[in-house]
C-alpha cells in the first residue's frame, strides 16, 4: 500500500510541474519574438527547398522590414559578393514573409497581385 502510494503522489506531482510546460509548448499563446520568428521562416524555407533551383541559400540576406503586434515582416535580398557574385552595390529584393506572432503562420507578398497570401511553397520554387 505505501508503494502505490508513493507512486501515485510522484505522479500527481510530476503531472503538476510537467503540464503547464507542455501546454506552453503545443500553444502560441506566448507571442513569438523576432529571432524566433526569423528562425521558423528560414528553418521553413531551407525544408521546403523554396530557393534552391534559383539562389544558394548562403546568397541570401534576411532584413526586418516591419514590426507590428500582430507580425515580423522580412525581406530576402540578394547577397551580391565574391562568393555570390553580383554588383557588389546592388542587393535585389528576392521575396517578402510575413511571420505571425501568436500563430507562426507565414505569408508571402504577391508582388503581381499587390497583396499578401498565404505560403505556399510549391508556388514559389
Amino acid at each position: 500500500m505505501k508503494i502505490e502510494f508513493r507512486l501515485i503522489t510522484a505522479a500527481v506531482i510530476a503531472a503538476t510541474f510537467i503540464s503547464p510546460i507542455v501546454a506552453r509548448a503545443g500553444s502560441r499563446s506566448h507571442p513569438v519574438s523576432e529571432d524566433a520568428a526569423l528562425d521558423l521562416l528560414e528553418h521553413t524555407l531551407k525544408r521546403d527547398r523554396v530557393y534552391e533551383k534559383r539562389i544558394s541559400l548562403d546568397c541570401i540576406a534576411y532584413g526586418t522590414e516591419e514590426t507590428t503586434n500582430a507580425y515580423f515582416e522580412f525581406v530576402l535580398r540578394e547577397v551580391h559578393n565574391a562568393k555570390c557574385g553580383g554588383d557588389r552595390e546592388t542587393s535585389p529584393v528576392i521575396d517578402r514573409y510575413r511571420v505571425y506572432r501568436r500563430s507562426g503562420k507565414i505569408q508571402q507578398w504577391d508582388a503581381a497581385g499587390d497583396k499578401w497570401q498565404p505560403y505556399r511553397p510549391t508556388e514559389t520554387k
